[in-house]
């Protein structure tokens, strides 16, 4: 059984290089320990691609208008039924699609709060995703991070 006061995130992550994995692996184990994360109900994408079929197994789908609208849609849904936004980000690793995920939660008015590696904590950030995060945090801070009491706070890194 859940927590009655935990949240659930939309688990924005990239999975498209090594680095990229490692922090995505090492944010959802974070959040699998942490008691104010409803992960069972939480939208993580890479569980939801259309019909099942991920894109980094079937690359060639990435033509298919079917699959690639259902997934967009999909993730969209994602964004807007979740009680936040988590967004794992790797400073020198810009992903287009955290972009456009992170604009529309904050359209929607959601929560953001953005986890970076404790290794690239204070490396230079884009200007667009320093900005519309409400909070950042170190991955080592992830398991602890109380959701039920968000907060606003500054990067400790600069902008490009």
């Amino acid at each position: 059984m859940t927590n009655p006061k935990s949240k659930t995130v939309y688990f924005c992550a990239g999975w498209f290089t090594d680095k990229q994995n490692k922090a995505y692996n090492n944010a959802m184990n974070a959040i699998k320990t942490n008691p104010t994360v409803d992960v069972e109900n939480s939208y993580v994408p890479l569980q939801h691609q259309y019909k099942g079929l991920r894109v980094d197994e079937h690359p060639e789908l990435l033509q298919d208008r079917e699959w690639s609208t259902a997934t967009y849609n999909g993730d969209r849904v994602g964004v807007s039924t979740s009680d936040m936004l988590l967004a794992v980000y790797i400073p020198e690793e810009e992903d287009v699609g955290m972009g456009v995920e992170l604009g529309m939660a904050r359209a929607l008015g959601k929560y953001i709060l953005v986890v970076i590696p404790d290794e690239d904590f204070g490396k230079p950030i884009n200007l667009m995703s320093w900005g519309i995060a409400d909070n950042f945090i170190k991955m080592s801070e992830l398991p602890n991070y109380d959701f039920n009491k968000p907060s606003y706070n500054f990067y400790d890194g600069g902008v490009y």
